[in-house]
């Protein structure tokens, strides 16, 4: 894998790639548009942001490279990279219960906040990590 050079885009399945940590200096992409929803991301070396319709959906610190981000009804799912360990904030469903597998390994349940939000953190230092988070039923 590799940084996403355009800050932002749509893979051939409909997933979303983004981020560069990289990159020394801030560079955003606004009103990306993605099937009439507008997204924002913000990327460099400290943090990756990525914000649709105005509302957070990702940010890292420091920042990260995030490929095949894929939100469904059950949960979310995505690759991510970067320099080193990585503190991971997303705003999901408020109050709900998580299910945290990172690189197949099962880190355990996770309940977001009354506002949605919901952190962990990714050692990305050697490799590539794949993070799903599923709603427990």
């Amino acid at each position: 894998m590799a940084v996403v050079n355009e800050i932002i885009r749509v893979e051939e399945n409909g997933a979303l790639s983004f981020g560069n940590y990289e990159l020394q200096e801030k560079t955003k992409v606004v009103d990306f548009e993605v099937e009439g929803r507008f997204y924002k991301a913000k990327t460099f070396y400290e943090v990756t942001k990525l914000k649709r319709d105005g509302a957070l959906v990702y940010e890292s610190l420091p920042g990260t490279a995030v490929h095949q981000f894929k939100v469904t009804d059950n949960g979310v799912s995505f690759e991510v990279e970067g320099n080193g360990s990585s503190q991971i904030t997303m705003e999901l469903e408020p109050a709900t219960d998580y299910k945290l597998i990172i690189s197949d390994v099962t880190v355990g349940n996770i309940r977001s906040t009354v506002s949605g939000k919901l952190s962990f953190s990714v050692d990305c230092a050697k490799e590539a990590q794949t993070v799903e988070i599923k709603k427990v039923k």
